[in-house]
């Protein structure tokens, strides 16, 4: 769309789980719903509009051997984006993807700077891996490469234990967790397992990733603290391959990923009913492909949320939590328009019609 070209977005604006306007008009980049003076040069579309979508864990950057080139993540983004996603949070990533802020034509991301790992206790070539004396350091700096964001690996598997077991003393989480608020900063943390979780509530995480090991007790916990969960179901799918390739070496830790992922669903349905806010994020970029937001909302319904609170896990409410706009009046005009409504079948999701980034048609 060349400058001065208006597009006018018609049938159902859904600017909120429960409202919805008629039309919407983007001019400048910007949405407006009210006509613009004077104009002429018109573009009309029909269908139903959702702010851009958000995926609040989603490594653009990464594969799985660790950093890629430019032209990799181009890729990467421009496969979220075509899918409907133009917030991201990169949840952690090797590569310096600072470039993409440059991009009028890619989405916009918001970094938790690199993962910090303990020696030797997470992916290879993925996080910087320090022991616990370095962590508050290695807190501070990430903070401030970030965009509000710090990415800890709460657990791993421990190969003399041969199960998950914490990363951190409760003493170096507490200090390096409060390091990180000092600068601004809010802390998330992988955790597939129980036992990495009482620590990291008790230092004050912001977010936990994946939360498999989430218990009736914790739950609570969570709820009354208000600390976030983004459970990546369609990365915790996988967790039986994951079982089966580790089995013969690890075998207690192979049955402690199948109990996980047997009670995946139970575990964020309880998780929600306590009311545990809850966003979309699909953990693409390590093992996973890109573009899988869709399905990662479908995944939430299968767990026990609405539609509507699927949906808003990926667009309203996530873009409250993160700090950026939705629909509103002069907010960038950032949306996907679908054939229909995404509220009666998520599904929906999976085709959209048109993505409108900045306010100009990509894809």
């Amino acid at each position: 769309m060349t400058d001065g070209v208006v597009l006018h977005i018609k049938g159902r604006v859904l600017v909120g789980p429960q409202e919805a306007r008629d039309d919407l008009w983007v001019l400048g980049g910007r949405v407006s719903f009210e006509r613009p003076a004077g104009a002429r040069d018109v573009r009309t579309i029909t269908g139903w509009v959702l702010p851009g979508l958000v995926d609040a864990h989603c490594h653009v950057g990464l594969d799985a051997h660790g950093a890629v080139d430019e032209a990799t993540s181009e890729k990467q983004a421009v496969t979220d984006r075509d899918a409907g996603t133009l917030l991201i949070r990169d949840a952690g990533s090797a590569a310096d993807t600072r470039w993409v802020d440059g991009r009028e034509d890619l989405p916009k991301i918001i970094r938790a700077g690199r993962h910090i790992a303990r020696t030797r206790r997470y992916i290879r070539n993925y996080a910087h891996e320090i022991e616990p004396g370095d962590l508050t350091a290695y807190v501070v700096q990430e903070a401030r490469r970030g965009d509000g964001w710090v990415k800890l690996v709460g657990d791993w598997i421990d190969r003399d234990r041969g199960d998950l077991a914490a990363c951190w003393p409760s003493d170096a989480l507490a200090e390096a967790i409060a390091a990180a608020h000092a600068e601004g900063a809010r802390v998330t943390a992988h955790c597939f397992a129980t036992e990495s979780l009482p620590d990291l509530l008790a230092a004050g995480i912001d977010c936990v990733e994946h939360a498999t090991g989430l218990t009736e007790e914790l739950i609570g916990q969570f709820a009354e603290r208000r600390v976030a969960i983004v459970p990546t179901l369609v990365n915790i799918a996988t967790f039986p391959d994951l079982a089966a390739g580790g089995e013969q070496k690890f075998p207690a830790w192979s049955a402690h990923m199948r109990r996980l992922h047997e009670r995946r669903y139970a575990t964020v349905g309880a998780a929600h009913e306590a009311g545990i806010p809850i966003y979309v994020g699909t953990d693409a970029g390590g093992s996973l492909p890109h573009g899988l937001v869709a399905a990662e909302v479908a995944e939430l319904v299968k767990a026990g949320l609405t539609p509507v609170e699927a949906l808003s896990a990926a667009t309203w409410a996530a873009r409250e939590w993160l700090g950026r706009p939705a629909l509103t009046e002069g907010a960038p005009a950032d949306l996907v328009v679908y054939a229909a409504d995404p509220r009666a079948d998520v599904r929906v999701l999976a085709d959209p019609q048109l993505v409108v980034l900045r306010g100009r048609p990509v894809g």
